[in-house]
């Protein structure tokens, strides 16, 4: 039987190298351990030289000596980078902006998911690629164009305002549903039928923002539809292998709504890169690979890209720190995925990613960066046998909905351009440094499985949504609702009533004016706390005050409450909560009956996989200073046996098969 084994490797673009470069690649992958190449991402034009002639032969070559070495193909559709030649055939392909102005090739993703002739293009460069390398024994994955919609998300084009309406008339069914959910009365902006429906084009005052929300939810149907498109074009043509592209999850959200994602994916993958201004870039990874995680809780999932070193696209890339490489992989593979790629395997010399990192550096092996690649190929290896595991069920969640961000974003809200996401990071964080090891799902996720849900900022939400968490509550949860929740439905209308909205029954509190503070204003609350950036006034009508405002014109006001609801229950909190937040964390998990699921360290992060007979204890000392841990089994990390304490040097990491009691 095969062993069991984490991929490790990363994107592979030997066209962009003389062929002599290519043996030392394949010599360099073995020594570093490399299991798995994505191969083709950018290949389309060296591969369609001209329309619909074909140049193989490269192609074959590289393959064959990749196979040779043992070393599994993740084979990509080269979707992402139209040939110059389709453009100049084709400029009709080509994303137009909100202006109407038509964008230029020399970029990648230059394309619209609304047009028919991308589609017969697209469909057909995928079906060529199965016809030829679906058998190989060595095409072990494939893999989708690349990131969907980083780039191309929004197109105004007349395809797409075809497709809009389309899109409109199955959603609405009728104008005047469409006319009631977007709420035209104002402005006088009513449509006498979808034809008269278009594109969202700029307008000079500001556009509805129920129609921009309804074009961010049909540009993700239609990515999606692109992929599912070149998906069935494989498999059409003999592909078998597990199908996936690479998804861009953030702690905001991304460019489409991957919960409608889930089930067209043989497995999720996701990129990911950490902001090197943040000095806590280690919480942001870890909510996002939650959050990866949380879309699928059945299977493991896969890092496709993150990066080696420094990136080329933030204001100073600052390289990894020794050792970052290594933690920032493990942290992903701690929850969840069952492999780290990387973008790319060789740093470019040309091109506008030619100081974006890469496995082999410009410098080349003789460098502190390739010794630690090796080094982290030969970790994989040793904890290989992890692979096929899930991350331990946990009675924590953070409900999260990408939709719910855009409408924030869409929409003139009383705070602009305030960060909505950013009360969930921070209670993942918390939740985290308790031991709780808090999931990151959607709102259409499994809600039963948590004894202990947070809703924070989820501004838009369906009927449907708001009742399963209304449910959970019911059945026994302890649901905490946060500020900016609830306020408007699912098609950016303002819900009436009072706020927050969908959630007011459930919480038993009504609140009558929305509070945004200035910068740098603070409220007390009764009990010491503060509140920041945001608050409401709020009257409490079938709940306990828990905590109240005491200062300014809210004095009195209802800051924190709770309501029992059937065997469970339902906290408010109406405002930002700076200093304070500990420990209303620490309260709503004590009445959530939650203990630590993980050893509690300061400074380590602590996650467990299992398996059908064993579990590994994955720990990452993410601080400056020296720790012990409480673990019990190998540390297959050093290979050493722990009794009891597990030393972890600043930096450190460890994956502890536990002994099984």
């Amino acid at each position: 039987m095969t062993a069991r084994r984490l991929l490790f490797g990363g994107d592979y673009n030997p066209e962009q190298w003389d062929e002599a470069v290519w043996a030392e690649d394949i010599r360099l992958m073995r020594e570093a351990s490399v299991t798995t190449v994505t191969l083709g991402v950018f290949s389309w034009g060296f591969l369609e030289v001209d329309d619909d002639v074909w140049e193989w032969t490269w192609f074959d070559r590289i393959i064959g000596m990749l196979s040779d070495a043992g070393i599994g193909i993740d084979l990509a559709t080269p979707t992402a980078a139209p040939p110059n030649w389709l453009h100049r055939a084709h400029p009709e392909i080509i994303p137009v902006d909100r202006r109407g102005i038509r964008f230029h090739p020399g970029g990648r993703l230059g394309w619209c998911a609304s047009h028919p002739t991308w589609h017969e293009y697209s469909t057909r460069i995928a079906r060529r690629l199965a016809e030829r390398y679906a058998a190989h024994p060595s095409v072990t994955m494939w893999h989708v164009g690349n990131e969907l919609g980083g780039g191309n998300r929004l197109c105004y084009c007349e395809a797409s305002s075809a497709a809009f309406r389309t899109w409109c008339r199955a959603r609405y069914g009728t104008i005047q549903e469409l006319n009631r959910a977007w709420g035209t009365a104002f402005w006088g902006l009513r449509y006498r039928s979808f034809d008269d429906v278009t594109a969202p084009l700029a307008s000079e005052s500001g556009t509805n923002p129920s129609i921009l929300l309804a074009y961010d939810r049909f540009s993700s149907d239609e990515l999606l539809g692109q992929y599912r498109r070149e998906r069935d074009a494989l498999r059409a043509a003999g592909a078998t292998q597990p199908i996936t592209t690479n998804l861009m999850l953030t702690v905001g959200g991304s460019v489409t709504d991957y919960a409608e994602w889930t089930d067209d994916l043989d497995l999720v993958a996701i990129d990911h890169y950490t902001q090197a201004a943040d000095p806590h870039r280690e919480r942001e990874l870890a909510f996002v690979a939650s959050r990866a995680r949380g879309l699928d809780r059945r299977t493991p999932w896969l890092l496709m890209e993150h990066a080696a070193s420094a990136v080329n696209w933030q204001a100073r890339n600052t390289p990894k720190a020794p050792g970052e490489m290594a933690r920032h992989s493990l942290q992903h593979i701690a929850h969840g995925a069952d492999g780290a790629l990387f973008f790319q395997w060789r740093a470019s010399a040309s091109g506008v990613e030619q100081f974006h990192s890469g496995l082999v550096p410009h410098a080349g092996t003789d460098t502190r960066q390739w010794r630690d690649v090796v080094a982290l190929g030969s970790l994989l290896e040793r904890i290989g046998e992890t692979a096929g595991s899930l991350v331990a069920p946990t009675r924590a969640a953070i409900v999260a909905d990408i939709p719910a961000k855009w409408a924030w974003e869409e929409s003139q809200s009383p705070l602009r351009d305030f960060p909505i996401e950013n009360d969930g990071y921070r209670w993942h964080a918390a939740l985290s440094a308790r031991g709780l090891a808090p999931d990151v799902v959607p709102p259409q996720a499994d809600l039963a499985a948590y004894d202990l849900l947070v809703v924070p900022g989820m501004f838009a939400v369906s009927e449907d949504d708001a009742a399963r968490i209304a449910h959970a509550a019911g059945d026994g949860a302890t649901v905490v609702v946060g500020p900016l929740s609830g306020i408007v439905d699912e098609e950016n209308r303002v819900r009436l009533g009072g706020y927050p909205g969908a959630f007011r029954d459930l919480l038993g509190v009504l609140g009558e004016e929305l509070h945004p503070l200035q910068e740098g204003e603070a409220v007390p609350l009764a009990s010491g706390a503060l509140v920041a950036d945001w608050a409401e006034r709020l009257r409490a009508i079938d709940a306990e005050v828990i905590d109240t405002y005491a200062g300014g014109v809210l004095a009195g006001s209802p800051a924190v409450t709770r309501r029992s609801v059937g065997a469970g229950w339902a906290w408010y909190v109406s405002g930002r909560l700076t200093e304070g937040f500990d420990a209303l964390v620490d309260a709503v998990a004590a009445a959530s009956g939650l203990t630590p699921a993980v050893p509690v360290v300061d400074g380590v992060e602590a996650v467990r996989r299992v398996g059908d007979s064993a579990s590994w204890l994955f720990l990452i000392n993410h601080s400056a200073t020296d720790a012990e841990v409480p673990a019990t089994g190998i540390d297959l990390v050093s290979g050493a046996r722990v009794d009891g304490l597990l030393p972890l040097p600043a930096g450190g990491i460890g994956v502890v098969r536990e002994d099984i009691s």
